[in-house]
Protein backbone atom coordinates (compact mmCIF):
# COMPACT_ATOMS: atom_id res chain seq x y z
CA UNK A 1 0.00 0.00 0.00
CA UNK A 2 1.42 3.36 -1.06
CA UNK A 3 0.82 6.34 1.19
CA UNK A 4 0.73 9.76 -0.46
CA UNK A 5 0.66 13.10 1.28
CA UNK A 6 -1.66 15.63 -0.34
CA UNK A 7 -0.35 19.18 -0.08
CA UNK A 8 -2.96 21.85 -0.48
CA UNK A 9 -2.27 25.19 -2.08
CA UNK A 10 -3.68 28.40 -0.63
CA UNK A 11 -3.63 32.00 -1.78
CA UNK A 12 -4.38 35.19 0.19
CA UNK A 13 -6.27 37.74 -1.90
CA UNK A 14 -4.47 41.06 -2.21
CA UNK A 15 -5.99 44.54 -2.58
CA UNK A 16 -7.51 45.04 -6.02
CA UNK A 17 -7.49 41.36 -6.97
CA UNK A 18 -10.62 39.51 -8.00
CA UNK A 19 -11.54 35.85 -7.95
CA UNK A 20 -11.15 35.84 -11.75
CA UNK A 21 -7.58 37.20 -11.44
CA UNK A 22 -6.55 34.39 -9.09
CA UNK A 23 -8.37 31.76 -11.17
CA UNK A 24 -6.52 32.87 -14.30
CA UNK A 25 -3.10 32.69 -12.63
CA UNK A 26 -3.73 29.17 -11.30
CA UNK A 27 -5.46 27.91 -14.47
CA UNK A 28 -8.80 27.23 -12.79
CA UNK A 29 -12.27 28.24 -13.99
CA UNK A 30 -13.55 31.01 -11.65
CA UNK A 31 -16.75 29.06 -10.92
CA UNK A 32 -14.72 26.04 -9.74
CA UNK A 33 -12.61 28.24 -7.46
CA UNK A 34 -15.75 29.86 -6.03
CA UNK A 35 -17.46 26.49 -5.44
CA UNK A 36 -14.41 25.00 -3.72
CA UNK A 37 -14.26 27.97 -1.34
CA UNK A 38 -18.03 28.24 -0.76
CA UNK A 39 -18.23 31.73 -2.25
CA UNK A 40 -21.50 33.29 -3.32
CA UNK A 41 -20.05 36.76 -3.92
CA UNK A 42 -16.71 38.36 -4.74
CA UNK A 43 -14.23 37.71 -1.86
CA UNK A 44 -12.69 40.56 0.10
CA UNK A 45 -9.01 41.47 0.39
CA UNK A 46 -7.23 39.14 2.83
CA UNK A 47 -9.50 36.16 2.19
CA UNK A 48 -7.54 32.91 1.96
CA UNK A 49 -8.58 30.80 -1.01
CA UNK A 50 -7.93 27.10 -1.42
CA UNK A 51 -6.63 26.31 -4.90
CA UNK A 52 -7.68 22.96 -6.41
CA UNK A 53 -4.87 20.43 -6.60
CA UNK A 54 -6.08 18.88 -9.83
CA UNK A 55 -4.91 20.36 -13.09
CA UNK A 56 -6.81 20.03 -16.33
CA UNK A 57 -6.84 21.73 -19.69
CA UNK A 58 -8.54 25.12 -19.66
CA UNK A 59 -10.65 25.94 -22.68
CA UNK A 60 -12.74 28.88 -23.84
CA UNK A 61 -16.11 27.79 -25.22
CA UNK A 62 -16.95 28.67 -28.83
CA UNK A 63 -20.27 28.71 -30.65
CA UNK A 64 -21.90 25.37 -31.48
CA UNK A 65 -20.14 23.36 -28.76
CA UNK A 66 -22.00 21.21 -26.24
CA UNK A 67 -21.19 19.84 -22.79
CA UNK A 68 -20.97 16.32 -24.22
CA UNK A 69 -18.64 17.49 -27.00
CA UNK A 70 -16.29 19.13 -24.50
CA UNK A 71 -16.27 16.56 -21.68
CA UNK A 72 -17.82 13.36 -23.05
CA UNK A 73 -21.17 13.84 -21.30
CA UNK A 74 -23.29 16.50 -19.65
CA UNK A 75 -22.66 14.88 -16.25
CA UNK A 76 -18.85 14.98 -16.66
CA UNK A 77 -19.02 18.63 -17.71
CA UNK A 78 -21.16 19.60 -14.71
CA UNK A 79 -18.99 17.71 -12.20
CA UNK A 80 -15.73 19.17 -13.52
CA UNK A 81 -16.96 22.74 -13.90
CA UNK A 82 -19.43 22.99 -10.98
CA UNK A 83 -22.17 24.39 -13.21
CA UNK A 84 -24.96 23.35 -15.54
CA UNK A 85 -24.43 26.50 -17.64
CA UNK A 86 -22.57 26.55 -20.94
CA UNK A 87 -22.10 29.76 -22.92
CA UNK A 88 -19.78 31.25 -25.52
CA UNK A 89 -16.66 32.76 -23.95
CA UNK A 90 -16.94 30.69 -20.76
CA UNK A 91 -13.68 29.24 -19.41
CA UNK A 92 -14.08 25.54 -18.60
CA UNK A 93 -12.04 22.47 -17.70
CA UNK A 94 -11.98 19.72 -20.29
Amino acid sequence: MKLELEQKTYYRLKKGQSLADVAKVYGVPPRVLAALNGLKEEPQEGRVLEIPAERRNLYTVRGGESKAMLCGSDKNFEERNKTKLLYIGQTVWL
